[in-house]
């Protein structure tokens, strides 16, 4: 009888030992290799594109719920996390806008705006908890999914370049053995690695359709024997770059998409960058003609795009 005892409370002992509570969160995992010093430098010196990120919409049954009033929570993680991302790749300038008809509006009064803006939506959201009831034990398991919708759109033409729909998914679980152990309280962080998980699925491919876009940038005045150009240090220019000067072919309307196509440019003229003038993400380049022929007239007629090798 007593060799029973001792059993059964050995037995207990190191069931109890054994019941904890567990968390484990599932998401997508962002594997990132090893940099050298030597390729480091190669990516600091490429051309950083101007991109504006606009506020998701919460398209969820949540969002459209009459009882729901105000700005999305969901919407504006869904961006800050996408720009976040898309700002420590180290590749863009990031403007922050509401909508296309806002850069629209900032491309006709000035050509100084965003060529892409991405707009996209969180369109489906929500949390299940599922219970696994074993012999001597039970686990409660809190599972969130979110699934994000972006498009990146040309500004100049309205034409939607790319889109992709993502979904992302996060979970919580706790175990309990003979009644020993700690009850899962309700684990908000999962909605926010749910969605987290979504976006870093769409960030490669934003960045990929994003840089495989030409370059540009803009004259946006004379000055001296020369000219000024958008973009600065910070936006990847060097002293002594050299640009191509090219006059914007004509725009026509695609009778079957009802959308806007600008035709191939012509190249006029080569430009070098001698200095700067400004500092940060507002600098501008002072450039000077090496070839080719081009006047203050042309200034709203071109754009300025890198010379690829």
């Amino acid at each position: 009888m007593i060799h029973k005892m001792s059993f059964i409370g050995l037995t207990l002992a190191l069931l109890s030992a054994c019941s904890t509570t567990q968390e484990k969160i599932s998401q997508a995992v962002e594997i990132r290799p090893v940099i050298s010093p030597t390729i480091a430098e190669v990516v600091n010196k490429s051309l950083k594109r101007v991109v504006a990120i606009g506020r998701f919409s919460d398209e969820t049954k949540r969002g459209g719920s009459f009882l729901f009033s105000g700005k999305s929570k969901l919407g504006q993680q869904a961006s800050d996390i996408l720009a976040a991302r898309l700002t420590g790749s180290g590749k863009f300038i990031l403007l922050e806008r509401q909508d296309l008809s806002t850069i629209i509006a900032e491309n006709s009064l000035n050509k100084v705006a965003a060529d892409f803006i991405i707009l996209g939506s969180v369109s489906e959201f929500g949390r299940s908890t599922v219970s696994e009831v074993g012999v001597f034990s039970r686990n409660k398991i809190q599972i969130a999914t979110a699934t994000v919708n972006i498009r990146l759109v040309n500004t100049k033409t309205g034409e939607i370049v790319y889109s992709e729909e993502a979904t992302g998914e996060s979970r919580v679980e706790s175990s309990r053995v003979l009644g020993v152990g700690e009850r899962a309280a309700y684990n908000t962080k999962i909605d926010d690695k749910a969605l987290s998980a979504a976006i870093s699925k769409l960030t490669s491919n934003i960045i990929e359709n994003l840089m495989d876009s030409p370059w540009q940038a803009y004259i946006v005045s004379d000055f001296g024997s020369g000219f000024l150009m958008t973009g600065g240090e910070n936006q990847g220019v060097n002293i002594g770059d050299k640009f191509s000067i090219v006059v914007r072919g004509k725009t026509i309307k695609n009778p079957q998409t009802g959308l806007q196509l600008e035709l191939p440019g012509e190249n006029i003229a080569l430009v070098k960058v001698l200095k700067f003038i400004g500092q940060g993400d507002n600098a501008l380049s002072y450039v000077e003609i090496t070839q080719g022929i081009f006047t203050k007239k042309q200034l709203n007629d071109v754009v300025v795009r890198e010379i690829k090798d």
